[in-house]
């Protein structure tokens, strides 16, 4: 597809750019990417525990990091607010992040309230089966999250936005790994901040 790589380039080097400043946030995006990359291959061995990883170790720390240690001041790197970075990011801004995990979060509430899930699982004998039905449809919950997501962005934007946002969501633990694995070292040194940024910004 025509600019289909230059596009998923573009979304990237925007989200380095406008949301990864923090030193502390790049390291937890570290410690998400590695947990990912051991649940994309669990994921084929035991989707429940997959999910278990992905959701309660990887999210947590992901999104910690946009949450707590992002500065959601000024941005003078990019000479843009926070507000107008959230207006045009094209994946989920903290604002849709706050409702996809409060729906999150809430996912137990019909489980606890019908152990079938509506005729979906067997009821589930204990707490080890009751993580393991809420673990799937953590699972579940993600692929439509990502679904639902591609498909604004069809209608909002276009059809090739939406691609491009799949495709980099997908392969995120990949480039996150490399992008950030020096990160930890940083942070052990006491940076907090990451100056490199601002060198690519003069440039």
């Amino acid at each position: 597809m025509p600019g289909f790589k230059e596009a998923l380039q573009e979304q990237r080097w925007d989200d380095h750019r406008y949301y990864h400043h923090s030193i502390i946030n790049q390291a937890l995006h570290f410690v998400s990417a590695t947990t990912f990359l051991i649940a994309y291959v669990v994921v084929w061995i035991d989707p429940a525990v997959a999910s278990l990883l992905g959701w309660l170790v990887a999210m947590t720390a992901r999104q910690s990091g946009h949450f707590f240690f992002e500065p959601k001041t000024y941005d003078h790197v990019n000479q843009a607010t926070h507000e107008h970075k959230e207006e045009i990011k094209v994946g989920y801004n903290l604002f849709r992040k706050v409702v996809f995990m409060g729906l999150w979060a809430a996912t137990p509430i019909p489980l606890l309230l019908d152990p079938t899930f509506f005729g979906v699982f067997e009821p589930h004998v204990g707490f080890v089966g009751f993580l393991r039905h809420l673990a799937l449809l953590w699972l579940a919950f993600a692929v439509g999250g990502l679904l639902f997501r591609v498909v604004q962005l069809f209608i909002q934007r276009d059809v090739m936005t939406g691609l491009v946002w799949a495709t980099k969501i997908v392969t995120d633990p990949f480039n996150d790994f490399i992008l950030y694995r020096k990160a930890p070292v940083q942070l052990l040194k006491g940076a907090r901040i990451d100056t490199d940024l601002q060198e690519a910004a003069r440039h």
